[in-house]
């Protein structure tokens, strides 16, 4: 089994104060957040950003896999996650993940595909960690 890691650091209120946060590879070294980065329009990052940055590549490499456990020659998969976060009651959700995928491939057939892109949109890992969250999928062959 692998373990990754991150790491976040908050420091002061929730309006005025700021945090990093990290990967254990260092990829990701002390990236700001904040407030304004979350439910505004700051510079910095958010988490809501970095959750769909990684399912986005973690979906891209599942598809990818899914294509070629199917015999055809995969030339790229590139996904783009919009993470919508709303207000619900005293607190904020995550309320949906809208997932846009475009995939090139020698010798697929579009039905193939769109089966092939909603069965992984089940079934990569940070999806089935994400379950619980609706998503939807637009999936397009180049």
């Amino acid at each position: 089994m692998s373990v990754r890691k991150g790491y976040a650091e908050w420091k002061g209120d929730l309006k005025r104060g700021s945090g990093t946060l990290g990967t254990e590879t260092g990829i990701l070294n002390n990236v700001p957040y904040n407030f304004l980065s979350r439910f505004g329009a700051g510079p910095d990052t958010n988490p809501e950003e970095l959750l769909g940055a990684a399912h986005a590549a973690c979906y891209s490499m599942a598809l990818a896999a899914a294509i070629s456990g199917a015999g055809f020659k995969v030339s790229s998969v590139k996904t783009t996650d919009e993470v919508h976060i709303d207000k619900q009651g005293d607190g904020f959700a995550i309320v949906r993940i809208d997932v846009s995928t475009e995939a090139s491939a020698e010798g697929i057939d579009e039905g193939t595909f769109l089966k092939l892109a909603e069965d992984t949109k089940k079934n990569c890992p940070v999806s089935k960690a994400l379950s619980s969250t609706p998503m939807t999928l637009k999936a397009t062959l180049k």
